[in-house]
C-alpha cells in the first residue's frame, strides 16, 4: 500500500555531530604516536546521529544511504581535520563487511606473549627480512600466514574488530617509525576501541557485552572505488561503527600517504 515502507526499502537521514571528540583525539600520548607512526592527520573518527532503528541485515542499505546523505558528503568536505578526499561525485554503490565485534577486554592477545614473538621483557625479537632490515616477529604474524605465529590470537581472533584496530596501529602509515616493545600499540588499541565501542552491562548475569556493529566499508561513484581512498591499500580503511541504541555512528578511518593531507 501507498506509504507503507518495509524494512528493506527503509532509509536513513544523518546528522554530523561535530561537538562529540573521543578521548583519543585529545590525547597527548596517542597523538604522538600517531605522529611516529606516521598517522598524524591521516587517521581520525567522526560521528553522526540518525533518524531510523538499525538492524544488522539492513546494514549496506544503511552505509549506501549515508554516503549519499547530504549532511554527510557536506561535513567530510569541511572537517576540520582537513583529511577528506571529497564525494565529488554521487556514491552509487558501496561494498560492506559486518566485522565481529565481541572481545570486552584485552586477553584475546595473551598468547602473543607467550608465542615466542616477544622476550620476557615485552621487547618485539627481530627477524631477518630481504627487504625489510628492521623486520620483526610481530609484523611478520600480522602480515605473513606462512609466519609460525599467524594464528597466534586464532582464526576468529583475527577477525574481531579489536585485532584489526591492533593491527592497523603495528602497521602504521607510510613512513611508520616502528616501536621496539608491545606496550604502545596495546595500550593504543586500548584506548581507541574503549572509546568507539559500546557496551552494556546485563542486570540479571552482570555480563558485559558489546552492542555495536562494525562495518568495513567502501564507496564506489561512477569512476569507480572512491572512499577511502581511489586505490585498494590494507592501511587505507574506513569503518562504520554503529550504536543502535543511541542511534549514533562513527566514520573510524585512515588515509595511507606521507605527510598530514591538506585539502
Amino acid at each position: 500500500m501507498a506509504g507503507e515502507q518495509s524494512a528493506f526499502e527503509k532509509t536513513f537521514s544523518f546528522s554530523p555531530l561535530p561537538t562529540k571528540k573521543f578521548p583519543f583525539q585529545q590525547d597527548n600520548d596517542t597523538l604522538r604516536r600517531f605522529m611516529k607512526w606516521s598517522m598524524l592527520g591521516r587517521i581520525s573518527a567522526q560521528s553522526y546521529s540518525f533518524d531510523n532503528n538499525f538492524y544488522p541485515y539492513s546494514c549496506e542499505k544503511f552505509a549506501l544511504c549515508f554516503f549519499r546523505d547530504p549532511e554527510v558528503v557536506s561535513s567530510l568536505r569541511n572537517t576540520e581535520t582537513k583529511v577528506w578526499v571529497p564525494l565529488d561525485k554521487p556514491v552509487v554503490s558501496v561494498s560492506v563487511e559486518l566485522v565481529p565485534c565481541t572481545q570486552v577486554s584485552m586477553q584475546l592477545f595473551d598468547p602473543i606473549y607467550s608465542c615466542g614473538i616477544l622476550r620476557p621483557s615485552g621487547h618485539v625479537v627481530k627477524c631477518l627480512h630481504d627487504v625489510h632490515p628492521d623486520y620483526d616477529e610481530l609484523r611478520q604474524m600480522l602480515q605473513d600466514d606462512d609466519s609460525e605465529h599467524y594464528y597466534a590470537v586464532g582464526r576468529e581472533g583475527r577477525e574481531e574488530f579489536l585485532f584489526r584496530l591492533f593491527k592497523h596501529l603495528c602497521l602504521g602509515g607510510e613512513l611508520c617509525q616502528y616501536e621496539d616493545t608491545i606496550t604502545p600499540y596495546i595500550d593504543t588499541t586500548k584506548k581507541i576501541y574503549k572509546d568507539l565501542i559500546s557496551v552494556q552491562k546485563d542486570a540479571n548475569t552482570k555480563k558485559i557485552s558489546v552492542v555495536s556493529t562494525v562495518l568495513k566499508v567502501c564507496a564506489y561513484d561512477e569512476s569507480g572505488r572512491c572512499f577511502p581512498g581511489i586505490r585498494e591499500e590494507e592501511q587505507t580503511f574506513a569503518y562504520l561503527i554503529v550504536d543502535p541504541f543511541k542511534r549514533q555512528v562513527t566514520l573510524f578511518f585512515h588515509f595511507y600517504g606521507v605527510g598530514s593531507l591538506s585539502l
